[in-house]
């Protein structure tokens, strides 16, 4: 046979043929190095990214504070208090976009490729450009008045994302022919744990839109979208087709995720990303190395039969926590050795 890449043997999924083994995708938990990642992110230079300090607050380019912590691995969240719109109304005085006009994009882009960490013959290279649509919203306002805005002002809500959609799009249009993506990125993290925070009908209203808009310039192009969306939030599948979704992640355990891949694998040749939860920190008495090895074992035998599936998934903590990286060594050794001979059984 001959050699098929991670990035090939990730790809096949999106035309609906079964790959030759359990692709995975890391979210940089897996350290070992033995196989490359099945997808990697290109970063838009465009956009202006600051590398957070855990427990530093810093600035994005809109003005929204943001707070690092180091428990999650430095990961950050809008400083509690401190946002920054507090009117729906008056959008149009805070939310204001960088100026796009004098950009030279074949230079911008040719810098961004030149400065990627991995080898995109190896490893499929996915493009995204923001948070989500949903997610800036409740970034700007929080989650309590940014909800009653898109309850009690829905046009608003819509002149706001349409801002947001031109400014995002605008630079989806501009860079795609050069990168040549192999997967383009939509993210919004729209649900809890236990339900989506709106309901179908509000996000076909207000959300869906936007994220069809931006989408479609890869998917006129037959780019697959790869969503990634946290919680509970199946209810949205649906309409996810509507603009070229293939890939979700992380499709969490809370979902009935072998209903999902009963109704949408063969129809759409839509895979599900993840399923792997912890549920416990990593150094809890009853994370074993039995226990998470079994777990990876009855993820991979329940979804990855004929198709449809990526394994992802990992613990979280601190970067450079010792509990962290030991679990991770074990789920990333058990799907590199199970799910790497699961489709030769």
């Amino acid at each position: 046979m001959a050699h098929i890449t991670e990035r090939e043997n990730y790809l096949m999924l999106s035309r609906g043929e079964v790959p030759h083994w359990v692709p995975k995708m890391t979210y940089g938990y897996d350290k070992s190095g033995r196989y490359p990642a099945a997808t990697g992110m290109v970063a838009c230079s465009v956009i202006p990214r600051q590398r957070p300090e855990p427990g530093k607050p810093f600035k994005d380019f809109w003005g929204i504070e943001y707070t690092p912590t180091e428990e999650t691995g430095n990961a950050a969240l809008p400083t509690p208090g401190k946002f920054i719109l507090k009117d729906i109304r008056k959008w149009h005085e805070v939310v204001k976009a960088p100026d796009l006009s004098d950009v030279n994009w074949e230079l911008t882009c040719k810098r961004d490729l030149d400065n990627l960490t991995f080898d995109r013959n190896e490893t499929a290279l996915t493009f995204g450009t923001h948070v989500g649509y949903f997610q800036l919203l409740m970034n700007f306002m929080g989650f309590t008045e940014g909800l009653c805005a898109m309850y009690e002002e829905p046009e608003y809500v819509k002149e706001f994302m349409e801002y947001l959609c031109d400014f995002f799009t605008t630079i989806t249009e501009n860079v795609i022919d050069y990168y040549k993506p192999d997967i383009l990125n939509c993210t919004d993290d729209m649900a809890t744990a236990n339900d989506p925070f709106v309901s179908v009908e509000m996000y076909r209203e207000l959300v869906k839109p936007y994220h069809a808009r931006q989408m479609n310039v890869g998917a006129d192009r037959g780019i697959p979208v790869a969503m990634h969306n946290c919680g509970r939030c199946e209810e949205y599948i649906q309409d996810w087709m509507d603009f070229g979704v293939k890939y979700w992640d992380p499709a969490q355990y809370m979902n009935d995720l072998v209903a999902v891949k009963e109704n949408f694998w063969k129809k759409y040749n839509f895979s599900i990303v993840g399923g792997y939860d912890l549920h416990y920190p990593a150094n809890h008495p009853s994370v074993t190395e039995e226990s998470v090895r079994e777990e990876v074992r009855r993820l991979i035998d329940t979804l990855a039969p004929g198709g449809g599936y990526v394994f992802a998934g990992g613990a979280l903590g601190a970067i450079g926590d010792k509990d962290v990286e030991r679990v991770n060594g074990w789920i990333f050794d058990e799907v590199d050795t199970y799910g790497r001979n699961f489709y030769n059984k």
